[in-house]
C-alpha cells in the first residue's frame, strides 16, 4: 500500500488524486476473508399511494422502476423531468408516471384494507397478509414486532437462473455475471432486518434453498448471525427428481436452521417415516448394543491408558462382580489376580495386542447399575461384552423403548420401540408427505386450481416450524417469501392438532408472472391497473389459498375432498381462524406529523398492539379518542380530553396498549405515568422517528 500511496501522490491533477485516492482507501478497507460480493446499485420501490408533484422522484410504469427521474415542473397533465445522471430532460404524462423511493431513503409505511376472512368471530386471534415488496414490509415489522418474533420461515428464490426473481424489478437470469452478488445483496438487506424482528433469547430462523446457493448462503449466515447456532437439514422432495441438463437430478433442497439464545428443536411424536432409511427393519424396532472394547481411531492401551482395566466376571459368566481401577501404564497386567470365583477380563484385541475400553470406570459403573452393560460368551481372549450408548441410553430414559424384563446379567430387555413418544430425528429427512408435488402442487390445486408452479409441501413446512415452536401456543410467525401462502396454512394446521394460538404474518409482493405481463403489456395496461393487479400472486394465489383453506372449499365455492395428513381432518372443515388482508402503502410525512392520516394509520396502531380481534375502521373525521376493548388498545388523539380517556381506561382493564397523539415528550410523559397499562407509545413522534433514525442506519 505504501508503493500504491506514492505513486497517487504523483498525480499532478488535484481532483483526480484525490478521487483515487479515495477508492484506494475504500478498496483497503474491504475484508480480505469471507464471504465477498458486490454491494450493487440501490433497490427503489414505487410509492404507488404518494402523489406526483415538483421535486418527486418518479419512474415510468411501463418501466424499469431503477430508471428514475426528477420532476422539475407540471403544467397540464405534463411532468418536465430530470434524468438521474442530470444529462437531459424528458416529458411525459403525469398518468404514465409513479413516484419512487430508493434504498435507504427515509419511507412512511401504512396499511390499506383490502380484504378479510372471519371463520372465528368469537376468538381474537387473526392473521395478516401483507402485499408489499418484502423490503419496506420488513421496515414496517421492526416498528412493530423487533426483538418478539419466534420464527422466521422463508422460502426465498432459489437464484436458479430462470425468471424466477428481480432486482430493482428487473428479472436476473443465467447470463447476469452479477446473479450471485446480486441475490447476496438482496438477501443480506432481508436479513439485517429480520435479525432486528427475532427474540434474540429464544427464537430460530428457517430458511429453504437448493445447490445453487446453498454455500453462499451458509457463509452470510455465519457471518450476520455469529453468537447464533446454525445447522443444515437435507430433506427429499421429489423422488423422481427434476431432470438438469448435464447434471444429476435433483431430488432434495435444503432447510438452514439458524438458533438464537436458547432456541432448539424439540422432540415431537413422529410417525415410523422419520425413522431413518435404515434396510434392516430389525434395527428400526431395537436398541443398538455396542462393543465396549474400543474399535477404530487409538484403540490401544498406550492410546488411553485410564481405558485399560480389569473386569471382574462370575465364573458362571453371568454378573460383573467388580471394575477395578486402572493399572496404569507400564504395569503388567497379569500381576493382577481374580477375585474368588471370578475371572479377570481385559481388553485384549483378537491379535493379542493390549486394547481398551470405550468408558472409563465410573461411566462403566453407572451403566451396569442401570443395566446398560451386557455379557456375552467367554472367548480365549476374554469376553464379548456390549453396552448401551448415552444416545441409546436416553432412548430408554425417555421412553422410547418400553422395559419388558432383565437378563440374568441385569442387563436390560427392551420391547418394541414407542412410536408415540417424543423424539429427534437426524438431519437427513425422507418423509413421503414432504413430497412437493403430491402435498405441495397437487394439493394446493384442490384449492385454487393451477394458478401456482412449485409450491412447498404444506407439511414439509408444518414439521420444521412445529419443531420450534410445538411448546409455544403463543408463537409468533412471520414469512417475508410467503409465495403461495404454505406458511400460514401450515400454523393454520398446527393449531387445529393442539389449540394453540400461533399468529402469522405473511408478505408477499403481487407481481404477474413473466407471460401474463407480456399479454397484459400488449393490450395496453400497466402496473397499478386494476386489470394487471388482479393477476398478481398477493391477489391471485396467496389471499384465496389463504380463504379456502380457512373456509374449506375450493374458489369456486366447493366442498373440498379429501383429509389432511396430519391429524386425519378433512379439508372441507377449514379452520377456526381470522385473517386480514393489507396493502402497504405510504404516507406523507408531514401530513401524518399534523394528524391529517390517523383513518390510515390506525391499522397500523392495530397490529402493533398485538392485532387482537377484527382491524377496527373509523370515519373520515378523526376523533376526540378511542377506546376499543375488543382489540385491548386505545388511542387519545385530543390531550385535552385526557382526564375523560384516563376515567374511561379505569372502566376497561382489559386495555393493554395506550397510544397518545402529543407532541410534548414531557406533557408524554405526565399523561402515561397515570395510566395502568403494558404499553405505551407517544405519536406520532413514535412512528416518525423510527424511520427518519432507521433509515439514517441503513
Amino acid at each position: 500500500m505504501a508503493v500504491i500511496d506514492e505513486l497517487v501522490s504523483q498525480i499532478e491533477n488535484p481532483e483526480l488524486r484525490a478521487r483515487i485516492a479515495a477508492e484506494v482507501g475504500r478498496m483497503a478497507k474491504q475484508k480480505k476473508f469471507g464471504l465477498v460480493f458486490e454491494e450493487h446499485l440501490p433497490e427503489c420501490t414505487p410509492l404507488w399511494d404518494i402523489p406526483v408533484k415538483k421535486g418527486s422522484k418518479v419512474a415510468l410504469k411501463a418501466g424499469q422502476v431503477s430508471d428514475f427521474f426528477t420532476v422539475l415542473k407540471i403544467e397540464n397533465g405534463i411532468a418536465t423531468c430530470l434524468n438521474k445522471d442530470k444529462s437531459a430532460t424528458a416529458e411525459f404524462a403525469v398518468e404514465d408516471l409513479v413516484s419512487v423511493a430508493e434504498f435507504g431513503e427515509p419511507i412512511y409505511p401504512y396499511l390499506k384494507p383490502l380484504d378479510t376472512v372471519c371463520n372465528a368471530p368469537d376468538s381474537d386471534l387473526w392473521h395478516t397478509l401483507i402485499e408489499a415488496d418484502n423490503y419496506h414490509a420488513l421496515q414496517l415489522l421492526e416498528y412493530l414486532y423487533a426483538g418478539k418474533v419466534d420464527c422466521i420461515y422463508i422460502d426465498p428464490p432459489y437464484n436458479t437462473g430462470a425468471r424466477d426473481w428481480k432486482y430493482n424489478n428487473d428479472y436476473v437470469d443465467s447470463n447476469d455475471q452479477y446473479r450471485h452478488s446480486k441475490w447476496l445483496s438482496m438477501m443480506q438487506k432481508r436479513l439485517k432486518l429480520a435479525k432486528q424482528l427475532l427474540n434474540p433469547k429464544d427464537s430460530v430462523l428457517i430458511i429453504t434453498i437448493d445447490e445453487k446457493e446453498y454455500l453462499h448462503l451458509g457463509c452470510l449466515l455465519e457471518e450476520m448471525f455469529p453468537g447464533a447456532r446454525t445447522q443444515m437439514v437435507s430433506s427429499v422432495i421429489n423422488h423422481a427428481g427434476v431432470s438438469l441438463e448435464k447434471e444429476f437430478s435433483r431430488s432434495n433442497e435444503y432447510l438452514f436452521f439458524v438458533k438464537f439464545g436458547v432456541s432448539a428443536p424439540q422432540p415431537l411424536p413422529l410417525s415410523a417415516e422419520w425413522r431413518g432409511n435404515m434396510k434392516s427393519e430389525k434395527k428400526k424396532e431395537k436398541l443398538v448394543w455396542n462393543q465396549l472394547m474400543r474399535s477404530g481411531t487409538s484403540p490401544l492401551r498406550k492410546d488411553h491408558p485410564l481405558t485399560f482395566y480389569p473386569i471382574f466376571v462370575s465364573e458362571d459368566g453371568m454378573r460383573i462382580v467388580k471394575i477395578g481401577d486402572p493399572i496404569g501404564a507400564g504395569v503388567d497386567r497379569n500381576t493382577v489376580s481374580p477375585l474368588p470365583g471370578t475371572r479377570v477380563i481385559w481388553p485384549i484385541r483378537t491379535n493379542g495386542e493390549e486394547g481398551r475400553w470405550n468408558i472409563g470406570v465410573d461411566r462403566l459403573k453407572d451403566a451396569v447399575e442401570k443395566g446398560y452393560v451386557r455379557l456375552g460368551r467367554f472367548t480365549a481372549t476374554g469376553m464379548a461384552i456390549t453396552y448401551l450408548k448415552s444416545g441409546e441410553q436416553k432412548k430408554v430414559e425417555d421412553g422410547v423403548f418400553a422395559i419388558v424384563g432383565r437378563r440374568e446379567d441385569n442387563s436390560v430387555i427392551e420391547g418394541e420401540m414407542n412410536s408415540e413418544r417424543n423424539w429427534l430425528p437426524g438431519t437427513q429427512w425422507d418423509i413421503p408427505s414432504h413430497n412437493a408435488t403430491y402435498c405441495g402442487s397437487q394439493l394446493l390445486k384442490k384449492f385454487i386450481g393451477n394458478r401456482f408452479s412449485f409450491p412447498k409441501s404444506l407439511y414439509a413446512e408444518h414439521d420444521a416450524i412445529k419443531f420450534f415452536v410445538a411448546n409455544k401456543p403463543d408463537a409468533l410467525i412471520v414469512d417475508f417469501f410467503a409465495g403461495s401462502g404454505t406458511t400460514l396454512h401450515a400454523v393454520n394446521l398446527m393449531n387445529a392438532e393442539d389449540g394453540g394460538h400461533r399468529r402469522c404474518i405473511i408478505v408477499t409482493n403481487n407481481e404477474v408472472s413473466v407471460d401474463e405481463a407480456k399479454l397484459l403489456s400488449e393490450q395496453g395496461y400497466k402496473p397499478g391497473d386494476d386489470a394487471w393487479e388482479k393477476l398478481g400472486i398477493a391477489r391471485y394465489v396467496t389471499w384465496p389459498r389463504t380463504v379456502c383453506s380457512i373456509e374449506g372449499h375450493d374458489v369456486d365455492g366447493q366442498p373440498l375432498v379429501g383429509n389432511y395428513l396430519v391429524g386425519d381432518m378433512p379439508l372441507s372443515g377449514g379452520f377456526m381462524a381470522n385473517a386480514a388482508y393489507f396493502k402497504l402503502g405510504f404516507l406523507d410525512k408531514n401530513a401524518v406529523a399534523l394528524g391529517r392520516q390517523f383513518k390510515e394509520m390506525l391499522p397500523t396502531l392495530w397490529m402493533k398492539s398485538g392485532a387482537l380481534g377484527p382491524c377496527p375502521v373509523v370515519d373520515e373525521e378523526t376523533p376526540d379518542m378511542l377506546i376499543l376493548p375488543e382489540n385491548k388498545f386505545a388511542v387519545l388523539v385530543n390531550e385535552k380530553q385526557y382526564m375523560e380517556f384516563s376515567e374511561k381506561l379505569d372502566d376497561h382493564p382489559e386495555i393493554e396498549t395506550v397510544f397518545i397523539v402529543t407532541d410534548s415528550e414531557s406533557g408524554y410523559r405526565d399523561m402515561i405515568a397515570g395510566l395502568d397499562v403494558k404499553a405505551s407509545y407517544q405519536l406520532y413522534r413514535d412512528y416518525l422517528d423510527n424511520f427518519r433514525i432507521n433509515a439514517a442506519r441503513r
